[in-house]
């Protein structure tokens, strides 16, 4: 299970907590999972040539966020949970990456990216959210 901290302007004391007791419950875990069904997508119109470059770097970068939300999810220690959710926002930060790169040498729609890379942002500032709720109970 994990308890998401909903900073409502509160105090440390009254914050609430909901818990997702499945990933499917797990709205960043969705979202993440959304963003690289997007990006699978939209790498299919790649070049070949591009296979084993940008098209696998940025499929593999782009399915790790979600991957290490989920493992993430799954384990006990608050400790492991956080390294997880970090793991995901260096892989987020990669996936970007990779998307500015494809618009750079003209492979990616301007427009489509960006809407991307705001579904990105959005799941760095909820990993933030959740890697700074988890500190707080250490």
């Amino acid at each position: 299970m994990f308890f998401l901290n909903l900073d409502l302007g509160l105090n440390l004391k009254m914050r609430r907590f909901i818990m997702y007791k499945t990933l499917d419950d797990f709205p960043v875990w969705r979202n993440a999972l959304q963003s690289s069904t997007k990006i699978f997508r939209l790498s299919d119109e790649l070049p070949r040539k591009e296979d084993y470059g940008l098209t696998s770097q940025l499929r593999r970068s782009a399915n790790s966020i979600g991957a290490n939300i989920a493992e993430g999810f799954g384990r006990r220690h608050k400790k492991d949970k956080i390294n997880f959710y970090i793991y995901a926002r260096g892989s987020a930060y990669e996936t970007i990456h990779h998307l500015t790169y494809g618009l750079n040498v003209g492979y990616f729609d301007r427009e489509e990216v960006k809407a991307i890379v705001e579904d990105i942002e959005g799941l760095i500032y909820e990993l933030n959210k959740m890697v700074k709720a988890i500190k707080v109970k250490v």
